[in-house]
Parts: C-alpha cells; sequence; structure tokens
C-alpha cells in the first residue's frame, strides 16, 4: 500500500524538473541533505542562500568522500559516491526531495507506455542510495525519516537534536552524530544538583526547541529526583511590549529559585536580561543556558552583569583544520561539482557572475573569479563541519565493516552487497567505534544517538576589563565540574542558593508541602522526642531523655536526696535537736529513777514512750539515707513503729487514768490491769500488730529500690530526673501511718473523756493537749502530703513534710509530757519529794470531792451567784491539795 502511494506520488514528482541536486559518481550511493537555501516567502519554496549552515556543510560532505575515497584502508577498491539535495530549510520541500533517494527501490509498471513508433521505451534506472546524511533540522529529519524507514534506507543526520527522535520505535532507522536534547538536559539537571540546587523555575521559547527542551529537562529532573520546579514559563514567539517585564515578576513570584534554566534563542536571552536589569534585580537570577546561549557574546552585550554567573553548555567540538584547507582553497574552476557554489560567490563576495542572457546590475561589482576564500572575505568555520564529516565516516566505516563479512577477500562490492539490505547496513552503523575527525570517538547507543559531550562555561567578570566565558568543566555522560573555578557576583566564591527549603536544623523534622517534594516546612522534636530520621520524631524510652540536639537519647540523672539539700536540712535539724532532748530526758529519768516524780511518771511506760519518740526521730535519718535494700527495709519497720510506740504508751496511760476514775465513782475497789507489769503488756500486744502488719507486708513485697523517671519529667527535658526511692506507694505509707493514726484517735478520745480529772492528780490533761496538738499537726500534713502529688518536687516536698510532722509530733509528746518533769527534777529539787501515803480509797475520795466542787463553783457563776473562796494560803486549803495527792502516784506507789 505504502508503495502504490509513493508510487503516484513520484510520478506526479518526475512530471516536474528534475530537481537541483548535485551528483557525485560512484560504486556506492549516498545521499545527502543539507539547507543550502532559506525557507522562502510568498509561495516561493527557496529563499536565500545559507553560507555557513548550507554551503560549509554540504562541502563538508564532499570534503569527507574525498578523504574516505583516497584512503587505501577504508573501503579499499569502492568508490562512494553521492545524491545530495537541498531541502531550502522547509520540512515538506525536503520530503519531496528525498523522493529522489527511494526511485530506485518502486516497481513501475511500464508495460503499458509505448514510443511513438510503438516500442517500449528505454527508461534510465535511478542509482539506488544505500543511506542518507542528514538533514540538519529536526522537523526535516522528523519528516524524512518516516518516509526512509519505509524503504529501510539508514539516516545518519549531523545538527538535528529533537529527544523525539531518540524513539527506537518510530524513528528505527534514524541514527545522529550528535547528542540530543535529552543529553543537554541531563547535563543542565547535573549541573544543578552539583550546585546544590533543587528549587529552580524554567524559561522556554516558544517553539519546538525551547519547549522540547524544558520538557526533557522537567522529565529527567522527575525520574532523577531530588528537583522541583518552581515555574515553566513560556517565552511567546511574538511578545507583546513589557512581556518580558510579566516574566521577571513571575520569577520573582518564588525569590527563593534563583535558578532559571533557560532554552531560548539570542534574542529572548537579550530582552530576559533586559528585564531583569531594568527591575533592579542583578544578581538575583542564576541562570543556566543551552546551546543556543553557549559561549555567545550577543546576548549579553551590555548586560554583563546581569549575566554574571551564568551557566552555559555547548556541544563538545573542533575545528578541523583539514577542511579549512580544503574550503578555502575552493573555486570556480576547480569546484563545479557543487551546483550552487556560484551562488555562494556572489554572496560572499558581493558580486555578480556574469550569465549568457542575463545584464549585469551597474551597481554591483562584478566577479573576476580571483577572489579567494578567507583571503577577501570572512571565514569562520561552521560548527557543525565536525558532525557531517563523522556522519559520513561512520556510514563509510559500517560499509567497510560489512564489506569485509559479506565479501571477504573480494576487490570492489560483491553480489551479496548488490543492492546493500538496508536493515543490515543499520545493525553495522550502531556497531561503528572509531576516532572521528576531532580525535573522539564515534558511536551510537541502541537508540542511534551519539554519546553526549558537552563543555561547561562560566561567564565571569574578574575584573572590569576582560569579563569573558572560562570553561569550568565537561559532560560526558557524567559531570567533571570544577566548583573552585566558579565565580559568581562580585568574584564571590559562594556558590548561590536556590533551594525551597533551607535544611531543619539539627532536632527537627521535616513536614512536606503537599505536592512540592523540595519544599518543606521544619518542626521542633519537642518534649521528650528525638530525631528518628529526616521525616519523624519518636518518644525516647521512659529511662531516657534526648540529647541537647534532639538527634538521640541519653541515660535521665538519677538523683536522690542528698544530705545537704535544703529540703533535708531543716528536718535533720529538727530530728538532731529532737535525739539530743530524747536522750536528756532518759538520761535524767535514768539517773533520778527512784525519784517521786519519775515514779509518779510511770517510769516503765515512760521509757517506752521515750523509745518510740527516739524512733521517731531517727526515721528521718532513714528518709534521707541512700535507698537500698536495707534502708527500705528499715523504712518500713520503723516508719509506723515509732508512732505506734509512743500512742500505745499514751493510749494506755490515758486508758488507764480513765478506768481509775470511772471506776473510783462505783466502788473503793481498783480496776484491773493497773499495774506497771500489765499496762506494758498491753502496750506491747498494741505494738505487736504494727510489728505483724509490717512482716506481713515484707512477705508479700519484699523491700526493693525503684527509680521513678515520672516524678520529675517536667515539660522541659533537661530538668527530668530520675528518683532513686523505696518501692513505697503513698497509698502503702498511709496503711503503714493509718494504725498509728487509729491509736492516736484512741488516745485523743480517752483525753477527751479524761477531760475533767483535776490536773493535781494526774497527767490526762497534758496527754489531752499533747493529743490535740498532735491531731493538729497531721490535719496539716495530709493537705500538703497529697496536694504536691502533682508537683515536679514531690518526693523531695512529701519526705520532707512527713518527717517534719513526725518531728514536731514527737516534740509535742516530749515537750509536754517530760519537759515540765524534767525541769522539777533539775532545778526544782524541793518538789520531788515523797508524799504521806493514803489508801486508794482516800486518794479516789479526794479527788472525786475536789471534782464535784470545781463543777459547783462553775454551776453557781452561771446561776448568778456570788460565792467566798477560800483563802488559797491558808493551812486548810493547802492540806486539802496535800490529801488529794495525784492517783496516778499513788497507784504507781501501792500497786
Amino acid at each position: 500500500m505504502y508503495s502504490y502511494i509513493y508510487q503516484i506520488n513520484l510520478n506526479i514528482y518526475i512530471t516536474h524538473s528534475h530537481p537541483h541536486s548535485i551528483k557525485i559518481p560512484g560504486d556506492i550511493t549516498l545521499g545527502g541533505l543539507f539547507p543550502v537555501h532559506a525557507r522562502g516567502h510568498a509561495g516561493v519554496p527557496c529563499g536565500e542562500i545559507k553560507k555557513e549552515k548550507g554551503i560549509h556543510r554540504l562541502e563538508a560532505m564532499m570534503y569527507a568522500l574525498d578523504q574516505i575515497n583516497s584512503d587505501p584502508e577504508l573501503l579499499p577498491n569502492i568508490t562512494l559516491g553521492a545524491r545530495i539535495l537541498d531541502t531550502c530549510s522547509r520540512d515538506t520541500y525536503a520530503l519531496e526531495q528525498s523522493l529522489t533517494f527511494v526511485q530506485a527501490l518502486i516497481q513501475k509498471d511500464t508495460s503499458d507506455i509505448r514510443c511513438s513508433n510503438g516500442e517500449q521505451p528505454i527508461i534510465r534506472k535511478p542509482e539506488r542510495v544505500v543511506g542518507v546524511i542528514g538533514a540538519s533540522g529536526s522537523s526535516v529529519s522528523i519528516m524524512v525519516a518516516n518516509v526512509l524507514r519505509l524503504f529501510e534506507i539508514p539516516q545518519i543526520s549531523y545538527a538535528s537534536t529533537a529527544p523525539e527522535l531518540s524513539d527506537n520505535n518510530r524513528y528505527d532507522f534514524f541514527s545522529r552524530v550528535v547528542p540530543p536534547d535529552s543529553y543537554q538536559a541531563q547535563a543542565m539537571v547535573d549541573i544543578v544538583k552539583a550546585l546544590g540546587w533543587n528549587y529552580v523555575s524554567t524559561l522556554a521559547s516558544e517553539g519546538n526547541y525551547g519547549e522540547s527542551g524544558v520538557d526533557a529537562f522537567v522529565q529527567i529532573s522527575r525520574e532523577a529526583g531530588g528537583l522541583c520546579i518552581a515555574q515553566s514559563l513560556k517565552i511567546p514567539r511574538e511578545p507583546k511590549p513589557g512581556e518580558f517585564d510579566k516574566i521577571i515578576k513571575r520569577l520573582m513570584e518564588t525569590p527563593n529559585a534563583r535558578g532559571v534554566i533557560i532554552f531560548a534563542h539570542e534574542d529572548d536571552i537579550k530582552q530576559v536580561l533586559e528585564a531583569a536589569k531594568k527591575s533592579n534585580l542583578t544578581g538575583q537570577f542564576k541562570f543556566v543556558g543551552s546551546d543556543s546561549w553557549g559561549a555567545k557574546s550577543s546576548p549579553i552585550l551590555d548586560q554583563e552583569e546581569v549575566a554574571e554567573g551564568a551557566v552555559t553548555i555547548l556541544p563538545k567540538r573542533a575545528s578541523i583544520d583539514g577542511f579549512d584547507q580544503y574550503f578555502t582553497t575552493r573555486s570556480l574552476e576547480n569546484n563545479r561539482r557543487n551546483i550552487w557554489f556560484a551562488e555562494f560567490w556572489e554572496d560572499d563576495f558581493r558580486c555578480k557572475l556574469t550569465r549568457p542572457g542575463i545584464k549585469i546590475d551597474p551597481e554591483k561589482k562584478k566577479c573576476t573569479g580571483e577572489e579567494r576564500i578567507s583571503r577577501d572575505s570572512h571565514y569562520e568555520q561552521e560548527g557543525k563541519v565536525q558532525f557531517v564529516i563523522d556522519a559520513v565516516y561512520a556510514m563509510a566505516h559500517a560499509l567497510h565493516n560489512m564489506h569485509q563479512d559479506l565479501c571477504p577477500g573480494a576487490m570492489g562490492v560483491c553480489d551479496k552487497m548488490d543492492p546493500v539490505e538496508g536493515r543490515l547496513l543499520l545493525s553495522y552503523i550502531h556497531s561503528v567505534n572509531f576516532n572521528g575527525s576531532a580525535g573522539t570517538a564515534v558511536l551510537f547507543n541502541e537508540n542511534g544517538d551519539a554519546p553526549g559531550r558537552y563543555d561547561i562555561f562560566q561567564y565571569q567578570m574578574t575584573n572590569t576589563t576582560n569579563p569573558g566565558y572560562r570553561v569550568i568543566g565537561q559532560w560526558t555522560n557524567n559531570l567533571r565540574l570544577n566548583v573552585e573555578e566558579m565565580q559568581w557576583t562580585g568574584g564571590s566564591r559562594q556558590i548561590p542558593d536556590s533551594v525551597c527549603s533551607f535544611p531543619c536544623r539539627s532536632g527537627e523534622r521535616k513536614k512536606m508541602v503537599k505536592g512540592v517534594p523540595c519544599c518543606w516546612h521544619c518542626e521542633l522534636c519537642d518534649g521528650y522526642q528525638f530525631q528518628a530520621d529526616e521525616f519523624n520524631c519518636e518518644m525516647c524510652p521512659f529511662d531516657m531523655r534526648p540529647t541537647l540536639n534532639r538527634t538521640a537519647c541519653r541515660p535521665t540523672p538519677i538523683i536522690k536526696l542528698e544530705w545537704h539539700s535544703p529540703w533535708a536540712v531543716i528536718p535533720l535539724f529538727l530530728a538532731i535537736l529532737g535525739i539530743l532532748a530524747t536522750l536528756s530526758v532518759i538520761i535524767t529519768f535514768i539517773r533520778f529513777n527512784d525519784t517521786p516524780i519519775v515514779r509518779a511518771a510511770g517510769r516503765e511506760l515512760s521509757y517506752v514512750l521515750l523509745t518510740g519518740i527516739f524512733l521517731i526521730y531517727f526515721i528521718t535519718f532513714l528518709m534521707i539515707a541512700e535507698p537500698g535494700t536495707v534502708v527500705c527495709a528499715f523504712r518500713r519497720l520503723l516508719l509506723g513503729l515509732g508512732m505506734c510506740i509512743t500512742y500505745s504508751a499514751m493510749l494506755t496511760k490515758t486508758n488507764r487514768i480513765y478506768r481509775i476514775f470511772e471506776q473510783g465513782k462505783k466502788s473503793v475497789t481498783p480496776p484491773k490491769f493497773i499495774s506497771p507489769t500489765s499496762q506494758l503488756m498491753i502496750t506491747f500486744i498494741l505494738i505487736s500488730v504494727q510489728v505483724v502488719g509490717v512482716f506481713i507486708w515484707f512477705g508479700v513485697m519484699p523491700p526493693h529500690t525503684i527509680v521513678d523517671y515520672d516524678e520529675q519529667r517536667p515539660p522541659n527535658p533537661e530538668l527530668a530526673r530520675g528518683i532513686l526511692k523505696c518501692d513505697i506507694a503513698d497509698l502503702s505509707l498511709i496503711c503503714c501511718l493509718s494504725y498509728s493514726i487509729l491509736l492516736m484517735v484512741t488516745c485523743t478520745v480517752y483525753a477527751v473523756k479524761s477531760r475533767g480529772v483535776p490536773e493535781t492528780f494526774n497527767e490526762a490533761k497534758p496527754i489531752g493537749f499533747t493529743m490535740y496538738t498532735t491531731c493538729i499537726v497531721w490535719l496539716a500534713f495530709v493537705p500538703i502530703f497529697f496536694g504536691t502529688a502533682q508537683s515536679t518536687e514531690k518526693m523531695f516536698i512529701q519526705t520532707t513534710t512527713l518527717t517534719v510532722s513526725m518531728s514536731l509530733s514527737a516534740s509535742v509528746s516530749l515537750g509536754m509530757l517530760y519537759i515540765p518533769k524534767v525541769y522539777v527534777i533539775i532545778f526544782h529539787p524541793e518538789q520531788n519529794v515523797q508524799k504521806r501515803k493514803r489508801s486508794f480509797k482516800a486518794v479516789v475520795q479526794a479527788a472525786t470531792m475536789s471534782s464535784r466542787l470545781s463543777q459547783k463553783s462553775i454551776s453557781d457563776k452561771q446561776n448568778g451567784e456570788t460565792k467566798i473562796e477560800p483563802d488559797r494560803t491558808q493551812p486548810p486549803f493547802r492540806a486539802s491539795l496535800s490529801s488529794a495527792f495525784s492517783v496516778v502516784s499513788h497507784l504507781t506507789k501501792v500497786y
């Protein structure tokens, strides 16, 4: 079907005049496509001649053919010929011209064609083109490649760089000796990454070159990752006034994206730089330009300050000296094979050649033919000459290798290469590997692309008199960039930033911005969190806290209540004073053990009570001592034992006093169990309950230490501490003291009941005052102890509160019960004498009478009666008091 379609097109084409072309005879013919003329206007297919991109490149192909044909080692005994066509820089025109290459492959039916004499015509068979060199523009190559692949004719381009031509499925017979723009884009991505940038904008001239270049850059950066595009802007083909100012304004919407990737034409680049300078943004943007910028001076003319630091890229190329010598010696006489050379001659020397039948404009100079290129006109080798020569040599090497394999030892073309099979030749093309005209390797990858080789430039203003481009690196499949040779605005060596978000500090995690992988917010890992990785914070284990930079966890310091702590000084001071006072009382009582006051105080219970007071003071030292198994065991044992001993003895005393006087109201028979031995037994029974409970506690939960990390765990982890303490919970502590509190409350009840007994007769009232005061102390203790449960100083406050409360309780008991007696014993020994003995009945009657008189006196006062009190200084009253000596003193002696 395709052959039929192109047969029709070919027949139409043949009806027109034969196209202008260059024919070089040879054993094997190559096709050539060059933009000898520019695109025509107003319906004319071709315009003015293109000297560099047209004639230079065309002559480069003929120069290469001459070199190959004169080389005895390459294709020996085989001459390469050519059919070279003009594309006129237009894809549709190039398509028409390229039909010449496929004529020999189209089977034409000439059976119905007859000459005027009725005989069949003799039709010259067109030469067979085995491969095509060209085209130049990517759009032209795309159009031609679609035709040549149908007839399996390999094609090697010297200038087409569009990335889409790398599609091996659509353009499988297309190859090129220039790197595609995708390599250029890859090189630019590598440059951006080498500079440490991850947030850039792109700017492209509207059209195939700019848009495909930016698309390749965006695609590669997306695949590589770590690079984000802030904005992708296009420069219209026909920009309106102020268009470039708008572009600069839009670029400033993302000021952190200082890097600008620019695929644009020279004029567009120049106007972008002008707009940036006009907006007073010199130094704000750092451009990375494609090969259209390269090392040209025209785009940056008068804009050097704005362009300073711009990094540009240019395919690595070399000037071919042999071609310069060849081309500068071309003349009208020795270059008749180039049918367009005369037109070039006229344009290059600005003269006019004489032609038969055509008059010369008298204003134009007549060409003499003696002019010489480079001597009489400016000459500079066109940049793609190297690649044209390499393309021809690539085809020649492929044919040479093919000839060696198919025609070993044969002189000339053998039958196996007549005709040359296109697909087989393509495989040889992809396999070539030789040093090209510039000394670099020429080879192709699986897509027919040549390796990327680029020089990297930077525009530097080392001084005001000699600014210019400086080579700072190369790219050949990988980047080699000399960062130390780079300079930026003002000669700075510091690479400017072009990042969306700056790196987070230690201890901060990245919270990514949705849809923009290069942008994030930094969030501090707060509290007891540490930075587990770049994006996550995690809690430290309960026994650890984060380091200062929050990148790891460290053990939480372990502390205890120290002896020198303010929380310990006051309790220790009170305990020491209490112990000294208690020991003084005990020593005094021991020394005056047989005196009436000591005996009347109940020696046995007094010693027990003083022992309990001593233990209450002593527990302070255990509460402050460093926790350990032994210390914790004694804490449990003595914490409630001291109070238990004290209040057991007090309860026994108050109970005895109460029973004695209650019994006295009923009979003269003394109550049971009021002897010292009985009192001790009762006391020890009460104490044993506490001791048994503690040992049961030991069995259920053996004493041990723990480190409490929750108690001192404030919001600031630097203040966090682990508290080394005994494993005694608040509830366990209250349970330990509850029995003592029960004894204390019971003792208080008996003290209240015994309040009516005259103070002269017993210790009931001092005990009562002691219990009242003790209750007040412990009522104050409870809210302080439990009110500090949430405090970071909980352990210190509770320990201090507990020890102070216990010391105050012991001090109250000691001060009210024994200090007055010690005072009398030491300072008033005359009062510490034996009184005469009285019977239990007499003592009770005297005490009862005294109580009744006191109550009657109070009653009379309430009734408004006034009684004359007897003179207490008179002997009868004194005798009454003497007769009513203390019941406890009497009973102590009697029983």
